[in-house]
């Protein structure tokens, strides 16, 4: 089962910024729609963002106008920038195919932690 690596979650105050990459197998990032998803503790995985492979993107509505994805398709990875945090962002953060896929596992995701 392919698996996806995230990386740049740390721990942020309130109002910061962190940048999340994925780097994806060209295999799956080529010919797929890829999204950013997160779980908070004790809540469901939620889709939070989607960019499709011609840069169309679209946004749960928690965190519109404050995050935005986007994918680079010579490295084959997708990114999440995430401005103004507010500690209910506060979540694992996992990136994968949207919708999800047959054979395309999560991976570990990344912690994001915001507080004071």
């Amino acid at each position: 089962q392919v698996q996806l690596v995230e990386s740049g979650g740390g721990l942020v105050q309130p109002g910061g910024s962190l940048r999340l990459s994925c780097a994806a197998p060209r295999s799956i990032f080529s010919i797929n729609t890829m999204g950013w998803y997160r779980q908070a503790p004790g809540k469901q995985r939620e889709l939070v963002a989607f960019i499709t492979n011609s840069g169309s993107t679209n946004y749960a509505d928690s965190v519109k106008g404050r995050f935005t994805i986007s994918r680079d398709n010579a490295k084959n990875t997708v990114y999440l920038q995430m401005n103004s945090l507010k500690p209910e962002d506060t979540a694992v953060y996992y990136c994968n195919t949207a919708p999800l896929r047959v054979g395309v596992g999560w991976g570990q995701g990344t912690q994001v932690t915001v507080s004071s």
